[in-house]
This record gives structure tokens, sequence and C-alpha cells, in this order.
């Protein structure tokens, strides 16, 4: 019996890997009441409860899995992985 568990694992896990996830690179969060949202506009600057050179938080699905820092690629944004957190933490991550 436990052959066949072991002989069918890859494949299941197969079926997950074109699973579609929501990547999010956060900078900092900040809360503002309604008022203010309103009078945002072009050249408005949101002040973020991070510190200027701090890493930037990669999320999947609104869970913590990484930090980074912005880079630039052919004119785009990106990010460049510092620390991964480790597979046993995220798995514990998804419990909360």
């Amino acid at each position: 019996m436990a052959d066949l568990e072991t002989a069918e694992t890859p494949r299941n896990f197969e079926l997950l890997l074109d699973i579609p996830l929501e990547v999010t690179v956060e900078m900092g969060r900040t809360r503002l009441p309604l008022r203010a949202l309103l009078q945002l506009g072009a050249g408005s600057v949101i002040e973020l409860g991070k510190l200027a050179g701090e890493p930037l938080d990669l999320l999947v699905n609104g869970k913590p899995i990484a930090r980074g820092e912005a880079v630039m690629v052919n004119d785009k944004f990106g990010v460049r992985l510092t620390d991964v957190i480790s597979p046993s933490e995220r798995l514990a991550g998804l419990n909360k």
C-alpha cells in the first residue's frame, strides 16, 4: 500500500503546479481616514510604516514567503529576493 501512495504523489503534485496564485510585493502599509483618501491626487505622497531601505515583503495569496529589494530590469521594476522563508515556516503560516 505504501508503494502505491509513493508512486502517485509526484503525479498528484504535478496537478498543483498550474494553479494560479496572487503574488504581491508590499513596500509598506498605512491607515488613512476616508477624508484623506478622497483628497489624494497626482503628486500626493503617502507615508508608509517602513523606513527607506527596509526590505520589501513578497506575499503569495496574502501570506509572506520572502523579502527582497527593488531592482530595475529592462526598464521594469522587479524584486531581488534576499531572504526566503523556510518551507516549514510557510506551512505553519497556512494555519493562521
